[in-house]
């Protein structure tokens, strides 16, 4: 790899990790949205994990060399998953017998719940929350160890997800309840289930944000970020894998961008103030928009069939 390449890694290795952080909490959102439930209680679950990762690591396994064990990471991973699991089946059980707006409402309501506890609680920090999480790398682009592969597995199991039993029943009772109820299958059961993973994998993730921010707060799980994660998924596709991936890597960068214009010079100074702090009414915005135009997000299955049309009509020498 060239000096330049070694230089951009450099530069921008925490953004191209929280990229791809991104894209594994548009899938937690996703997870639920294949059940045709609007659940925005992803940010809830996350937070909880991190909480877990930071407590776990700054009280019971503290760090005695440079930097933090990673098979202790990958426990508390583990951990925080379990934990999000559990706690999933206790909210999705009364939350997921409500619908529409009213299981969103319901929802943010849970996420408002966890953060002023979190803010009260002595052993998440109050409101100053916890500091001086150890390290597991030297480096931010050390993280591209876990996420990497973690991502991947995310991906792999969601899309494994849609073309098994499970995967299909969730389909139904996302297109008509009442049909997949009447064809035996059990909305409840399937709803809970995949609110459930969605809840696991955030957790998951939280455990890994919460050392590779290296402070953990009220802030991490917030309603703001529940619109930031709903717009991964409204905008990239709610109908597909790929869809949450792109749009959590391109809104996570996003803002990265906004600042970037804001800062050119003769840049009106109203113009550069709201590129840097109106991230959340762009993102509404956007949401708007894409809702509007591109009802299933940018990225649909129909794209994917369409290539494989396109693919087919073609003579083989051209294909190859």
């Amino acid at each position: 790899m060239s000096d330049y390449g070694f230089d951009f890694l450099a530069t921008y290795g925490f953004l191209i990790v929280s990229m791809l952080l991104g894209a594994m909490l548009g899938l937690s959102l996703y997870l639920p949205l294949m059940a045709g439930q609007l659940s925005l209680a992803s940010p809830g679950f996350y937070a909880l994990g991190g909480y877990i990762a930071a407590i776990l690591s700054t009280k019971v396994f503290p760090s005695t060399g440079a930097t933090f064990s990673i098979p202790l990471l990958l426990l508390e991973m583990v951990i925080a998953g379990a934990v999000s699991g559990a706690l999933g089946v206790l909210v999705g059980v009364p939350a997921l017998r409500l619908r529409g707006i009213y299981l969103a409402i319901a929802t943010i309501a849970f996420v408002e719940i966890l953060r002023v506890l979190a803010l009260n609680l002595e052993i998440t920090g109050g409101a100053v929350g916890i500091f001086g999480i150890p390290q597991p790398f030297q480096t931010p682009l050390g993280y591209l160890w876990i996420v990497v592969p973690l991502l991947l597995l995310s991906m792999f199991f969601v899309y494994r997800l849609e073309n098994i039993r499970i995967g299909r029943a969730l389909i139904a009772i996302r297109e008509d309840e009442l049909a997949a109820d009447a064809m035996g299958i059990n909305p409840t059961y399937y709803k809970v289930l995949a609110f459930t993973l969605g809840a696991i994998l955030a957790g998951v993730v939280g455990a890994v944000s919460a050392h590779f921010i290296n402070t953990w707060n009220a802030r991490q799980g917030t309603f703001d970020a529940s619109i930031i994660y709903l717009t991964f998924v409204l905008i990239g596709g709610s109908r597909t894998v790929a869809g949450p991936v792109l749009g959590g890597m391109v809104f996570t960068a996003l803002p990265e961008v906004l600042r970037a214009i804001a800062d050119t010079p003769n840049l009106p100074l109203w113009l550069a103030s709201f590129l840097r702090d109106g991230r959340l009414i762009i993102f509404g915005l956007l949401i708007v928009i894409g809702t509007i135009f591109f009802p299933q997000g940018l990225v649909t299955p129909d794209l994917f069939k369409r290539r494989d049309r396109t693919k087919k009509m073609m003579p083989t020498g051209v294909r190859k």
